[in-house]
């Protein structure tokens, strides 16, 4: 079993690890930082630095066996590893962080467009994500504008934790129509940005994010896509 150390501290950017299985597809450790591609966002990249001096470059981590195995996909050309090696996985941070900015800020455009979200995608610098939504179609400067103010609203960015069973009796903690949060270790994180008298968002999610919303800076709605009768597509980009 691994411990997901970056589901309690997003923050962490590097952590002792000792390795507990090798294979074709990579390795796993038995804690690691490095969060796996799923729910809309890229698996971390970084290295492991080895105590004999050696390093592995981590060009993706992906999702192993059962809920709680995590692979690091070493890079080409990286050190074999062997089972009982121990050394320091350390993140590429700045990548992470604009990862856990954009996250954050799509949990926001959620909150502002009040509709059910059919897909979505976190990338490096940019996002966007998919309402099911017929005629209306957003104004992309009022909902620039709109976000931009909660983003400088520096509202908390909390985590807590439900079981399986409250969630399946609360589906209106998932948001998300084709992504299902993580599941089968008999609890469940809820991200919840802080509002005045309510939550301003309140959702499952597996994903990393930052403590303030202050952190994401400035962003602009670059465009919203018309993608099939009823699906509208909203791209969104750091503006500095």
């Amino acid at each position: 079993m691994t411990q997901f150390l970056f589901r309690d501290d997003a923050y962490l950017r590097e952590c002792p690890a000792t390795v507990t299985a090798v294979d074709e597809r990579g390795f796993q450790t038995d804690a690691t930082i490095f969060y796996p591609l799923g729910g809309g966002q890229p698996g971390d990249i970084g290295r492991f630095e080895l105590e004999d001096g050696q390093h592995v470059d981590i060009a993706d981590t992906v999702k192993g066996d059962g809920p709680d195995g995590i692979i690091h996909k070493p890079g080409a050309g990286s050190a074999l590893l062997k089972v009982g090696q121990r050394g320091t996985l350390k993140l590429d941070w700045e990548r992470r962080h604009r990862l856990m900015r954009m996250h954050t800020c799509l949990h926001l455009l959620s909150a502002l467009v009040p509709f059910p979200v059919t897909g979505g995608q976190v990338s490096d610098g940019k996002g966007r994500l998919d309402f099911d939504m017929a005629d209306q179609i957003p104004d992309k400067e009022t909902l620039t504008a709109k976000l931009n103010e909660l983003i400088q609203g520096d509202h908390a960015v909390t985590a807590r934790w439900i079981t399986d069973e409250e969630l399946l009796n609360s589906p209106e903690l998932v948001k998300t129509m084709a992504v299902k949060p993580p599941m089968g270790l008999g609890r469940v994180r809820l991200i919840e940005v802080k509002g005045v008298d309510r939550p301003l968002d309140l959702q499952a999610c597996g994903g990393t994010h930052v403590a303030r919303t202050g952190e994401i800076g400035p962003v602009s709605i670059r465009k919203v896509e018309n993608k099939g009768r009823q699906n509208r597509r909203v791209n969104i980009e750091f503006a500095a």
